[in-house]
């Protein structure tokens, strides 16, 4: 198979789970910030990484939000994929949702998109395989990525070359 033949956006969907402990919290009980980028990034290297099939690093977070806190004792939930392939970065959208185990309620409660680059044996960036965006919602967020990375360049904040 041709490395560069394109992929649908479904090939890179990739979730992600993890219970919200005590170590992971503040005072108040809420999940700390910084715990929930981590895994904002394990979840968004694991699509980027189904999408390229070879090395990738995470080179940028283009945005996050915070909607609603994480509590101990509630289930982390993340779901990303990619949203847009760039030469040889891609733009990659992450969803995170808390589940309260004992009602069974679901909240979104943080978004985030970040950028990672594809890299060869020797650390240099390579070409990533275009992604093709079949339903709706990837068309949008598709067009959507093109917008934020022009916004990006325009601004002169875009450290990736892809």
């Amino acid at each position: 198979m041709n490395c560069l033949t394109p992929k649908a956006v479904r090939e890179s969907i990739s979730e992600y789970s993890e219970l919200a402990l005590p170590n992971d919290a503040n005072g108040l009980g809420n999940v700390l910030g910084g715990k929930v980028m981590h895994l904002v990034d394990l979840a968004a290297a694991l699509a980027a990484l189904r999408h390229a099939r070879r090395a990738v690093v995470t080179a940028s977070v283009d945005h996050m939000n915070f909607l609603h806190p994480v509590k101990i004792g509630q289930l982390i939930l993340l779901r990303s994929s990619v949203n847009r392939v760039f030469r040889s970065s891609m733009e990659i959208g992450v969803k995170v949702w808390v589940e309260d185990l004992q009602t069974g309620a679901v909240r979104h409660t943080s978004s985030a998109y970040l950028t990672f680059v594809a890299l060869d044996a020797t650390g240099q960036t390579v070409p990533i395989p275009p992604v093709i965006p079949e339903t709706e919602d990837e068309k949008r967020r598709y067009e959507e990525a093109a917008q934020r990375r022009d916004y990006g360049w325009k601004c002169g904040e875009k450290a990736s070359s892809g």
